[in-house]
């Protein structure tokens, strides 16, 4: 079939959206008719090469959509359904298994190379083929192919426009700290990038208890949004005597820190401003090849820190608790999100790059 998909081919040129062939399904897989995508800060990095992955390629990883087609071999599934996209797994290997599928040991083959595993991809121009398989989606499109794993069915009463970035962004963030850090009621947390991600981790420590939400940024209307997404306080990142605030508010550090922006300087004071003990979470891609040095006797005292993907989530489980919550809402993260028409692709992006935006998501179908 015939599709349209935005391609990015080098970091100076926009994304053109261009006609391609798309396979049908094979039987592990599922033809989904995108209705919305978000951007992710990912996408523009692969784009922009700062995350150097193969181009051209068709990106986008926050799809949602309605099901088209199924293979004969995914029976969780059928036409009709709306589903949210996320990342690729094998579904056999050791964390898979433990439900721990972002670490999935064949991670990079199924969601980085922009093809499937043996090599293909499900587009084509011109009997040529196209990097199309991107996250195990390529959702800048308006139909895609994707693994039956990577597909999670939700509720249909539920806006499909705005669920897209559930599987990603939303997900990192309140994941990371409901799952992998997992703090008390009554703790405390320092939040460093009040993007997506940061606003959602906000949002999950509100929903674990925490009493001290501290929130960190350096654009003043960001740090307005996490004080109304949950945070108890929003300081500015270029505060010369950041780690000192955090620990004074904190009484004498914070439990745990959540790195969201991988600026260097960032993550040496998501680890200063620890209490004993205390865990940080790195989720922000930091610069290629970056080398971070560690005051040992600091760590010493019980003090650590830990990367995370997508929030050490489960996303066939997690997703649709997400979804639920926010039509409680307990995760209000709509009012951070603004549409744009997929033929405005370019102008998301560089609204995003602005800080004028904090989601954007494409509306394609």
């Amino acid at each position: 079939m015939q599709i349209q998909a935005a391609i990015a081919t080098r970091p100076e040129d926009p994304f053109e959206i261009k006609s391609y062939d798309l396979e049908s399904p094979r039987s592990d897989e599922v033809l989904v008719r995108m209705v919305a995508s978000g951007i992710c800060h990912t996408d523009i990095a692969v784009k922009d090469q700062d995350v150097k992955l193969p181009l051209p390629m068709i990106l986008g990883h926050e799809g949602a959509g309605i099901v088209e087609a199924v293979g004969s071999g995914v029976s969780h599934l059928q036409v009709g359904d709306h589903v949210v996209l996320s990342g690729d797994s094998c579904g056999v290997c050791s964390k898979c298994q433990q439900g721990r599928t972002s670490y999935c040991d064949e991670f990079v083959e199924r969601n980085l190379t922009g093809c499937r595993v043996d090599g293909t991809s499900p587009v084509h121009e011109h009997d040529e083929l196209v990097n199309g398989r991107f996250c195990g989606q390529s959702s800048f499109a308006t139909h895609s192919v994707t693994p039956g794993r990577s597909a999670i069915r939700i509720n249909p009463d539920y806006p499909l426009e705005l669920m897209g970035p559930l599987g990603c962004g939303l997900t990192t963030g309140v994941g990371t700290v409901m799952n992998a850090l997992q703090p008390k009621p009554g703790q405390s947390i320092a939040i460093f990038g009040t993007g997506t991600v940061g606003l959602a981790a906000i949002m999950g420590a509100v929903l674990s208890g925490c009493t001290r939400i501290i929130a960190v940024d350096p654009v003043a209307s960001r740090r307005e949004m996490a004080l109304d997404m949950g945070a108890t306080h929003a300081l500015d990142a270029l505060d010369p005597a950041l780690s000192d605030e955090i620990i004074g508010l904190t009484g004498g550090g914070a439990d745990f820190s959540v790195e969201c922006s991988g600026v260097p300087a960032a993550v040496a004071v998501a680890i200063a401003c620890l209490g004993r003990p205390g865990m940080c979470a790195q989720v922000g891609a930091t610069p290629a090849a970056t080398i971070h040095p560690l005051d040992m006797d600091h760590l010493g005292f019980g003090r650590g820190i830990k990367g995370v993907v997508l929030g050490d989530a489960n996303p066939q489980t997690f997703v649709p608790y997400l979804s639920d919550l926010h039509a409680q809402g307990k995760l209000p993260y709509d009012r951070f999100v603004k549409y744009y028409d997929f033929a405005d692709i370019n102008q998301a992006v560089a609204d995003s790059k602005k800080s004028e935006v904090i989601k954007p998501i494409l509306k394609i179908g």
